[in-house]
């Protein structure tokens, strides 16, 4: 997964001198994570944990080279942090924040999109290439091991616990990416497996999807269509969700019939996926 992220990455943590950016930062730095630069706005000068803080994207690209961005800001000055990065022609940028108004996120979505720009989130703990030693996100790195799995989740925590059962079969991962938790996201389960397809670290995939919208169904219909040549395992959560009540994720929404458990696990199944019924089975059923 070499054009999202990888060991040659160098990250700029936008918020670096918050709580969160402070935290975050410190812990990419932990895991080998090539951080760079920090920016916020008025706080250029400062260092944190070594690190030097710049006022825009800019400086920091033109100092050190930059070329990936997590975006650790309050979700009111998000969709401007996001843009900043883009136009500052930065290769992927990873948007951690939460509660975006979709309008914003069409935004930025669609301008990266014209400027090549490839945006992980919003609303997501991030990416991870494990081999690589390179996280840009708020993942705990404990659970992962270097190996051959790669993980497509909508759900964080489940991407851990995943990752962590796939750890203990001694199988490992080679990127684990968080698409978010938000009904409109940059990379989706689609664009993901066709960079699995092309990834020599990648021996089979894993989906975590959720209730709410079409992605699994979508991602089902590709991999029929394109003869997906690697193994796909899939877990789907929520298939005891109430209809029309919202579960976690501001996409996780079951309206009427559409986007229901049932309905994506029909899909994937009908696919050729299997879709475990607990996370522990996944394991077992990727047989690779």
């Amino acid at each position: 997964m070499r054009s999202i992220v990888d060991g040659q990455s160098r990250v700029i943590v936008q918020g670096i001198t918050g709580n969160e950016g402070r935290f975050h930062a410190e812990a990419m730095l932990r895991f080998g994570t090539k951080v760079v630069a920090g920016v916020t706005p008025g706080k250029g000068g400062q260092e944190v944990y070594g690190v030097p803080v710049y006022n825009t994207v800019a400086e920091a690209v033109a100092q050190d080279g930059a070329n990936t961005s997590i975006v650790l800001v309050p979700a009111r000055f998000a969709a401007g942090a996001v843009n900043e990065a883009i136009e500052a022609g930065l290769r992927t940028v990873v948007v951690i924040t939460e509660l975006i108004p979709q309008r914003d996120t069409i935004g930025f979505i669609s301008r990266a999109e014209k400027k090549g720009t490839i945006i992980v989130g919003p609303n997501t703990p991030g990416i991870i290439n494990v081999p690589e030693r390179t996280k840009v996100g708020i993942m705990p790195s404990h659970v992962f091991k270097p190996g051959c799995v790669g993980i497509a989740s909508r759900s964080g925590t489940l991407a851990y616990e995943i990752a962590w059962h796939i750890t203990d079969a001694g199988l490992g991962q080679s990127t684990c990416v968080g698409i978010g938790g938000d009904p409109v996201v940059g990379l989706d389960f689609i664009k993901l497996l066709d960079m699995f397809r092309e990834d020599e670290q990648t021996k089979g995939v894993v989906l975590v999807g959720e209730v709410g919208g079409k992605a699994e169904e979508l991602a089902a219909q590709y991999i029929i269509e394109t003869k997906y040549p690697k193994p796909v395992v899939a877990y789907i959560a929520g298939r005891s969700a109430p209809p029309e009540k919202r579960m976690g994720h501001a996409g996780a929404i079951v309206m009427g019939n559409v986007g229901t458990a049932q309905s994506k696990v029909e899909a994937l199944e009908a696919a050729g996926v299997p879709v475990a019924d607990k996370p522990s089975d996944i394991a077992r059923l990727l047989r690779i």
